[in-house]
């Protein structure tokens, strides 16, 4: 009877060494692939508005796709600073004797792609000096992090493994 119940114990461990954690070690891998093009697309996108000084449906659209083909879902947030320069500025920045400060205002996702949907050309023109940052985060449990819960209980319901941002300034004024 001893021997049975060492047996059945020492067949249920070589299963879960032999199945789960290599299961858990790919589903990681797959998630680090996923991270990996989630950044690089949302580096690309930041990266090609601030260019081009140009924010279209047709890239969003393109991005989202992009992001969306690694098989999970994602919130993306998007954010643009735009540049409110004080209409009583008589000369440049680097001048000691400016007057007034340039500020600020921003805009989120759900205010641009309105005013995209709005746009006849389905585009948004940003000028040198805008900001523009996007953020990426999966809104989907991943294998791995289902696997994680059922072992370790290490992640939590609101957690995501997925996540990607960039900014930076615009650099040329769209047309």
């Amino acid at each position: 009877m001893g021997d049975t119940v060492i047996t059945i114990t020492a067949i249920a461990l070589a299963a879960v060494l032999m199945f789960v954690f290599p299961l858990m070690t790919m589903s990681d891998r797959t998630d680090d692939v996923s991270k990996l093009a989630v950044e690089t697309s949302t580096t690309e996108f930041v990266d090609d508005v601030r260019t081009t000084g140009k924010l279209t449906m047709d890239k969003y659209s393109k991005f989202v796709e992009n992001i969306s083909s690694t098989g999970n879902s994602y919130d993306v947030e998007m954010e643009l600073k735009v540049l409110d320069e004080n209409p009583g500025k008589k000369t440049t920045q680097a001048s000691p004797d400016k007057i007034g400060e340039n500020v600020y205002y921003s805009k989120y996702t759900s205010q641009i792609l309105d005013e995209l949907e709005k746009s006849s050309k389905k585009t948004m023109p940003l000028k040198e000096g805008d900001i523009f940052s996007t953020s990426v985060k999966n809104t989907n449990t991943t294998m791995s992090q289902q696997l994680k819960n059922f072992f370790y209980s290490v992640t939590g319901n609101d957690t995501y493994t997925i996540a990607a941002e960039h900014a930076g300034v615009v650099s040329t004024t769209g047309k």
